[in-house]
C-alpha cells in the first residue's frame, strides 16, 4: 500500500507544473486587477472627457443656429432661417440636460453651466424671440430697429466667456486624471517585476527537486542496459525499486529481451528447418523430416501432413505418432477439397484451431499409458497463393502466440521446399523429354537434309515451269477482261431485256385487255343479237385472251425475279381462309374432270403465320392448278401441317416449318426430268407440253417466290402414279424486318383478277341490294381489269357506275355529276396518280364531306398518315368484291 502512495514521474512533472501555474495564477490575478483599473481611468477619460468637451461644442453650435437664424430672418424675412432657429431652440436644452448628468459630481462645472443657462435663456428672451416677432407682425422698422440696437450682445458675450472657463476647467480636470493614470501604471510595472522574479526562483527550485527524482533511478537502468549490451548475457535482468515510470521501463526492458529470447530461439528452428529440408530431394522425405523435426521443436504428441495431388486430393505423407489399429481403422488418408477440416482447411486458404476436443476424438499413446490431447490446429501450407498441402497438429496445452508464428514461418519454408522439389521433378522431366525430342529432332534433321537435296532439284523443275505459268498468267489476264467485257455486255443486255419485257408486256396488255372486255361482252350477248355460234367464237377469243394474259403475266414476272426486283411483302396472313379460297378457285375444275377434290388441315395449326399471302396464294394456286390439269382421274389432295424442322440436302430451315404438300394421280414424269421441270419454259417431255399446253414457266416461277419467302420446294413422283410437291415455308409469328419493294401496278392488277370473279346475284342478301340500290359511284383506274369486274358486280346491285382513268378525267366527272355518293380511287395512275386527286379532291369545299375509299397494292404505303387523314377508308389489293361491300354500306347512308 506505501509502493502505491509514491509518486511516479507523472505525477512529480504535474506537481511541479501546476506549482508553476500557481505562481502565474497568483501573478495574472494581480496584474489584472490593476489593468482593470487602468483601463476603467482610460475608459472614464475617453468617454467622458470627450463626451463632456462634444456637448459643449455642441450647445455653442445650436447657440451659433439660433443667432444665424435670427438675423437672417430679420434681414430677408425669410422662413427658412427660421427652420434651424427652431432646430436649436429644441435641441439645445436636451444637450445641456446631458452635460449636466456629467459634470453633476463636480460642483464648480455645475455651477458654471448654471450660469451658462441663465444667459442662454436671457437671450433668448431679450433678443432671439422679440427680434423674430416683430419681423413676423410686419414691424420690420421696429425689428431694424432693434437688430441695430442688438440688446442680447452682452449676453451671447458672456455666454462665449463661461464656456471658455467651462472647457478651461475641464481640460485642467483631464490633465489631472491622465498623471494619476500615470502613477498607477508604474507601479503595476514594478509590481510585475517583483511576480515574475518570484515565479522564477519557485520554477528552478521544482525543476531542481523533480529532475533529481527522476534522473538518478533512469541512470542506475541505463548502467543495467549498458552492462547487458556489452557482456551480450540475454539472461540478466534490470531491477529498480521505484514505483514509477523508470521502475515500469526496467519491467518493459525485461520483457523486451525475454520477447528477443524466444524470437532469437524461432529464427535458429527455422533457420535449422531450412537446412533440413534443403537436403531432401522427394517430397516424401521432406514432409518426414518436417514433420519428426516440428515435433520436437513444439513438443507435439501427434501430427500429419497431406500432400495436395492433382485429381486425387489431399493425401496423407507422413505423420508422427499415428495412431493405428482398433478403434482408429477409421481414421482417413485421403480428403478432397472441403471435405472435413483437413478439406475445408484447403477450401478456405487459411489456419483453423480446435480448442475443447470432445473425448475419444484421439488419443496419445505411449508405453505407460494414453491421453487425450486439447487442441487440434491445421494450417493449410501454400507458395503463391496455391494450397500444396495442410498440416494436422494436437498438442495437450494450447497453441500460444509465439509457436503460431514459428508454425507459419516453418510453412513458408515447407511450401518453398515443396514447390521447389516439385519443379526440379517437373525440370528432370522435361529434361528426359527433351532428351528424347533431340534424338528425334536428330533422325528427322538427317531426313530434312535429304529432303532439301531433292527440293533442290524441284526449285530448277519449279523455275521452269514457273516461266511456263507466266505466259498462262498473262493469257488468263487477257481472257479475265474479255470475260469482263463480255459480262458488263450480258448484263446490259439483260437490263435490255427486262425493260423490253416489262414494256411489252404493257403495250400487250392494254389492246388485249380491251379485247378481253369486249369479247367478254359479245359472250354474254346481253342484247341476244349473235348467234350461238357467234358466241362460241366469242368465248374462244375471250379464253386465248386470259391465256395469252396469263403467259405475259409469268414472262414479267420471270423477267422480275431474275433481275432481283421482286420482293416479298410481309403481313399476317390466315391460314383458315385457305381451304376456302382454294376450294372456290379449284372446286368446279376438279369436278369438271370428276376427280376428288380434298383439302386437310392438320392439327396444332396456328391461324394466323407472317408471310406474303398474296406469293403463298400464287405458289398453291400453280401447284394445285397443274395437278388438277395433269390428273386425268383419281385425285388431288392439299395437305397443311406443322414440322419441328427440315433438313435436306439442298436446303434447311431451323425450327417450326409449315408444310404444304399437293398431291395427285396424275401422270407423273420420269426421274431425269425431275429437276429440270423447275426451269423455266421446261415442260419435262416435248409430248407432255404438246397434249397439256402451257407455257412451262410457273413452277420456276413458284421455286423462286418460295426461296424469296425463306422456304423451298421439293418434288416427288413416279411415272404413271402421280406427284406429289411440298412446299415448306418458315413458321413465323412475329413480323420479320423485311425491306419491300414497291408493288408495281402489273403485279396488283394480276393479283386482283382472282378476287373480283363475277359473283351470282345470288349471293348477294336483300338488305344489301336495297341498301346499295340507285346510289351513285364513282371507279378510278387506269386498269380496265379492274375497273370491268367492278363496275360488273356493283351494277348487279343496281348501283350506277361512273368510270374514269386518271385524275384529271376523276374531277371532270366530279364537276358534271354532283350527286355522287362515294369514289373508288386507285393510289398508282399516269398523269395524275391517287394521292395528288385526294388533295384536290379535299381542296374543294362542296367534296369534304364526299366519302373517298382509296385502292392500293401496298399496305406498307408510305402515304399511309395522307391515306388515313384524308381518305375515309382503304382497300388493299387483291380486292374482294365483299369487302368493297361492306365498306360501301359503311360509309352511304340510306
Amino acid at each position: 500500500m506505501s509502493n502505491n502512495l509514491k509518486f511516479n514521474i507523472r505525477s512529480k512533472i504535474v506537481i511541479g507544473y501546476l506549482l508553476i501555474l500557481l505562481c502565474f495564477g497568483v501573478f495574472l490575478w494581480i496584474v489584472s486587477l490593476h489593468i482593470s483599473s487602468l483601463q476603467e481611468e482610460a475608459d472614464f477619460i475617453e468617454v467622458h472627457d470627450m463626451e463632456v468637451h462634444n456637448l459643449t461644442h455642441e450647445i455653442e453650435k445650436d447657440l451659433l443656429k439660433m443667432e444665424t437664424g435670427q438675423r437672417g430672418f430679420v434681414i430677408t424675412g425669410d422662413d427658412s432661417y427660421l427652420e434651424p432657429f427652431n432646430e436649436a431652440l429644441s435641441a439645445w436644452q436636451i444637450k445641456y440636460n446631458k452635460l449636466y448628468q456629467l459634470v453633476s459630481d463636480n460642483a464648480e462645472q455645475a455651477n458654471h453651466l448654471e450660469n451658462i443657462k441663465e444667459n442662454i435663456k436671457d437671450w433668448i428672451t431679450v433678443a432671439g424671440q422679440p427680434a423674430v416677432q416683430l419681423k413676423q407682425l410686419g414691424q420690420d422698422e421696429e425689428a431694424l430697429h432693434f437688430f441695430i440696437n442688438d440688446p442680447g450682445k452682452q449676453t451671447m458675450n458672456s455666454i462665449n466667456e463661461l464656456f471658455l472657463s467651462f472647457r478651461s476647467k475641464e481640460r485642467e480636470l483631464t490633465t489631472h486624471r491622465i498623471e494619476v493614470m500615470k502613477d498607477n501604471n508604474t507601479r503595476l510595472l514594478y509590481t510585475m517585476y517583483l511576480l515574475w522574479a518570484g515565479a522564477l526562483i519557485i520554477t528552478i527550485c521544482a525543476a531542481l527537486l523533480i529532475s533529481k527524482s527522476i534522473v538518478k533511478p533512469i541512470s542506475m537502468v541505463t548502467h543495467i542496459i549498458s552492462d547487458i549490451a556489452k557482456g551480450g548475457n540475454m539472461s540478466q535482468r534490470i531491477r529498480v525499486r521505484s514505483n514509477d515510470e523508470v521502475g515500469q521501463l526496467a519491467d518493459t526492458t525485461n520483457e523486451l529481451l525475454a520477447q528477443v529470447g524466444r524470437q532469437n530461439w524461432a529464427k535458429d528452428h527455422v533457420s535449422l528447418m531450412s537446412t533440413l529440408l534443403q537436403s531432401s530431394d522427394r517430397v516424401e522425405t521432406a514432409v518426414q523430416f518436417f514433420i519428426h523435426k516440428l515435433a520436437v521443436i513444439l513438443k507435439l504428441p501427434y501430427g500429419a501432413v497431406f500432400i495436395n495431388h492433382e485429381g486425387i486430393g489431399l493425401v496423407k505423407a507422413a505423420a508422427f505418432a499415428d495412431p493405428d489399429g482398433e478403434p482408429w481403422n477409421k481414421v482417413r488418408d485421403r480428403f478432397l477439397p472441403g471435405e472435413g477440416l483437413v478439406g475445408q482447411c484447403m477450401l478456405e486458404q487459411r489456419m483453423i484451431i480446435v480448442d475443447d476436443i470432445p473425448p475419444n476424438y484421439v488419443r496419445i499413446e505411449s508405453g505407460l499409458g494414453d491421453a487425450e490431447p486439447s487442441t487440434l490446429l491445421l494450417a493449410p501450407v501454400m507458395f503463391e497463393g496455391q494450397v500444396l498441402g495442410v498440416i494436422e497438429l494436437a498438442k495437450f496445452q494450447p497453441f500460444d502466440e509465439l509457436e503460431i508464428q514459428l508454425l507459419e514461418q516453418l510453412n513458408q519454408q515447407l511450401g518453398v521446399t515443396l514447390n521447389s522439389i516439385q519443379s526440379k521433378m517437373e525440370i528432370q522431366q522435361l529434361y528426359h523429354e527433351s532428351q528424347s525430342l533431340n534424338e528425334e529432332l536428330q533422325s528427322q534433321t538427317e531426313e530434312l537434309q535429304t529432303q532439301t537435296e531433292e527440293l533442290q532439284t524441284h526449285t530448277v523443275e519449279m523455275h521452269m515451269l514457273n516461266e511456263r505459268l507466266g505466259a498462262q498468267k498473262e493469257a488468263a489476264l487477257i481472257a479475265a477482261k474479255e470475260l469482263e467485257k463480255y459480262a458488263k455486255e450480258l448484263e446490259k443486255s439483260s437490263k435490255y431485256k427486262s425493260q423490253f419485257l416489262a414494256n411489252m408486256s404493257h403495250e400487250l396488255r392494254t389492246p388485249l385487255n380491251s379485247m378481253l372486255i369486249l369479247s367478254q361482252i359479245l359472250a354474254e350477248n346481253k342484247q341476244g343479237n349473235l348467234s350461238e355460234e357467234e358466241q362460241q367464237y366469242a368465248s374462244v377469243i375471250h379464253n386465248s385472251g386470259s391465256e395469252l394474259l396469263n403467259l405475259i403475266n409469268d414472262i414479267l414476272d420471270l423477267s422480275k425475279v431474275e433481275a432481283g426486283k421482286l420482293q416479298i411483302d410481309m403481313s399476317l396472313v390466315n391460314l383458315t381462309e385457305i381451304p376456302e379460297l382454294m376450294e372456290g378457285y379449284f372446286a368446279k375444275s376438279a369436278e369438271s374432270k370428276h376427280l376428288n377434290f380434298k383439302i386437310e388441315m392438320a392439327d396444332g395449326l396456328p391461324d394466323m403465320i407472317y408471310s406474303d399471302g398474296m406469293r403463298l396464294h400464287q405458289i398453291l394456286r400453280n401447284l394445285l392448278s397443274n395437278a388438277i390439269k395433269f390428273t386425268e382421274r383419281g385425285s388431288v389432295t392439299l395437305q397443311v401441317q406443322k414440322m419441328d424442322s427440315i433438313v435436306s440436302a439442298d436446303f434447311m430451315i431451323n425450327g417450326e416449318v409449315i408444310a404444304f404438300s399437293v398431291e395427285d394421280t396424275g401422270i407423273g414424269i420420269s426421274e431425269e426430268h425431275l429437276m429440270a421441270i423447275f426451269e423455266a419454259f421446261q415442260q419435262g417431255e416435248e409430248t407432255t407440253a404438246r397434249r397439256f399446253g402451257g407455257t412451262g414457266l410457273g413452277l420456276s416461277i413458284s421455286l423462286h417466290l418460295a426461296k424469296l419467302l425463306g422456304g423451298y420446294i421439293t418434288v416427288e413422283s413416279k411415272e404413271g402414279v402421280g406427284s406429289k410437291f411440298v412446299l415448306y415455308l418458315p413458321l413465323l409469328t412475329e413480323d420479320s424486318q423485311t425491306d419491300n419493294l414497291f408493288m408495281l401496278p402489273e403485279v396488283a392488277a394480276t393479283a386482283s383478277t382472282s378476287s373480283l370473279n363475277d359473283t351470282p346475284m345470288e349471293e348477294y342478301g336483300a338488305d344489301e341490294i336495297k341498301r346499295l340500290a340507285h346510289k351513285t359511284v364513282l371507279i378510278v383506274d387506269d386498269d380496265i381489269r379492274n375497273v370491268y369486274r367492278l363496275t360488273n358486280a356493283l351494277e348487279k346491285l343496281q348501283m350506277n357506275v361512273h368510270t374514269a382513268h386518271n385524275g384529271f378525267e376523276c374531277l371532270e366527272l366530279l364537276n358534271k355529276h354532283s350527286n355522287m355518293d362515294a369514289v373508288l380511287l386507285d393510289m398508282l395512275m399516269p398523269e395524275m396518280d391517287g394521292v395528288e386527286t385526294l388533295k384536290r379532291i379535299r381542296e374543294n369545299p362542296e367534296w369534304s364531306e364526299l366519302p373517298i375509299i382509296v385502292m392500293t397494292s401496298n399496305k406498307n404505303s408510305n402515304n399511309e398518315q395522307l391515306l388515313t387523314s384524308e381518305a375515309n377508308d382503304s382497300l388493299h389489293k387483291p380486292i374482294h368484291i365483299d369487302e368493297v361491300i361492306r365498306i360501301l354500306q359503311k360509309w352511304i347512308s340510306v
